[in-house]
């Protein structure tokens, strides 16, 4: 039960990963810091109140960085290798010890990066989407709705791990669905 629920939060902490690749490591060192959780061993800088100032740093400059125009699209190429690096960093770091170490890292690469760069690509495509179509403009909309939903994440990860990823699940099939629908519609337009 252990492991399940250690996956749970680190698919969690690895989808705001994807939204922000700072906020996440934010939470989990504040999150050590106060005793909610313990990183599991070879992660305990976490705890570390300089690794805290330097992550609560890093996290304002990613956030202010993405509302600058053009700017945000740039650091996507960045962002997108780097969230999948976090995403399986953060789920390494609750991992549960009753997984031998190959299989922790394999869950965590899998799972984690994965999970962090298929929301990290979501953002790509939204970005480069209100980009093109407004220049921009909508573009700090968009950022501030991933570094909001990076938060909310995060916490509710610690919080209600399950329903976090319950939830997930739920929003990837609407999201499927959706597109295909629009496809369709997209289809029906232009052979009609």
């Amino acid at each position: 039960m252990e492991t399940i629920l250690g996956l749970c939060i680190g698919i969690g902490l690895s989808a705001a990963c994807g939204f922000r690749v700072f906020v996440p490591l934010l939470i989990m060192s504040l999150a050590s810091l106060v005793g909610w959780f313990e990183p599991m061993k070879g992660f305990e800088w976490l705890a570390m109140p300089s690794v805290c100032l330097a992550l609560g740093i890093a996290t304002v400059c990613e956030i202010a960085a993405y509302y600058i125009p053009w700017v945000d699209n740039a650091l996507d190429t960045i962002a997108t290798p780097a969230a999948m690096v976090a995403g399986t960093l953060t789920t390494m770091a609750v991992s549960s010890g009753e997984m031998s170490q190959f299989a922790s890292w394999a869950a965590a690469i899998i799972v984690g990066g994965g999970t962090a760069g298929a929301v990290q690509m979501s953002t790509v495509a939204v970005r480069g989407l209100s980009t093109a179509t407004t220049g921009g403009v909508a573009n700090p909309v968009f950022s501030t709705g991933e570094w909001i939903s990076a938060v909310i994440l995060s916490v509710l990860s610690f919080l209600v791990p399950v329903l976090v990823v319950i939830v997930g699940i739920i929003a990837m099939i609407w999201i499927v669905r959706w597109i295909k629908q629009k496809k369709q519609q997209r289809l029906d337009h232009t052979a009609s």
